[in-house]
């Protein structure tokens, strides 16, 4: 039993050490890529698309106001071939850019350079097309715990990032465009597959679709979709048996 003790110590204590240095390593190569992403805001133009919406609020009005994003592509395609895009979400330390690949396994445990790493990275869905016309656009990611990927969604559930309206937007720009999207639902809820859709049969599907999705949010947005409206979500890790979950929709966006 002395035996069998002192093995299980010994191979925690290793894959923490791991987990630490991956973190490290993932730290790093976050600083180099936002250097050479050069992040930037942009104004909005003549091409810039407000999606039709029935929502009047003030807090829609100055949603629309919000500068859009943009990034150097080809600096980050350099040092990845794959990236697909970059994400972020306002009151959480999600800033990344995004990859994609042929399947959803590669970068659970391949970083942003394509070495090991149990960190993993910010990736899109391989069904997703990126090019706009997706109806539900899915990004994943591990949430780590020291923050890093997708651990800071976990702050979608508190009260203190519900009580901040100005927390409901999530911005991302892709090769075709860059856009705005408003968050309608966010839950907590145990691992299943129903909310990572990609096709649906026509708009009643989809707002069907929809109406699950808001239905199962944790706090009422008093946001609607609708049959025409593009979907953006995001999904993590809480537990090895749950998830958290982020769904926001389209409100606008440009061509690049």
């Amino acid at each position: 039993m002395a035996l069998v003790c002192t093995v299980g110590v010994g191979y925690s204590g290793v894959k923490i050490i791991e987990w630490l240095i991956d973190s490290a390593n993932t730290k790093n190569q976050s600083s180099a890529i936002e250097e050479a992403a050069g992040l930037h805001e942009v104004d909005d133009g003549d091409g810039t698309e407000i999606v039709p919406s029935d929502d009047e609020s003030d807090l829609y009005h100055k949603f629309l106001k919000m500068k859009l994003l943009d990034i150097n592509f080809a600096e980050l395609r350099a040092m990845n071939s794959e990236t697909a895009g970059w994400i972020a979400v306002s009151g959480t330390d999600i800033n990344y850019p995004f990859v994609q690949t042929s399947n959803n396994d590669y970068y659970l445990k391949h970083s942003f350079d394509k070495s090991y790493n149990s960190a993993g990275w910010v990736f899109a869905d391989f069904r997703n097309k990126l090019d706009g016309t997706d109806r539900n656009m899915i990004l994943y990611a591990h949430g780590r715990y020291d923050g890093t990927m997708f651990g800071t969604l976990r702050n979608i559930l508190s009260s203190g990032w519900l009580k901040q309206p100005e927390n409901f937007t999530v911005r991302t720009v892709t090769e075709s465009e860059t856009a705005a999207w408003q968050v309608f639902s966010v839950y907590r809820i145990p691992t299943t597959p129903d909310y990572i859709r990609t096709n649906f049969r026509d708009d009643d599907d989809f707002v069907n679709f929809a109406n699950m999705l808001k239905g199962r949010s944790s706090y009422n947005f008093n946001t609607n979709v609708s049959g025409s409206d593009h979907v953006l979500t995001l999904s993590t890790c809480y537990s090895s048996t749950e998830r958290v979950v982020l769904h926001a929709k389209l409100i606008k966006r440009s061509a690049r």
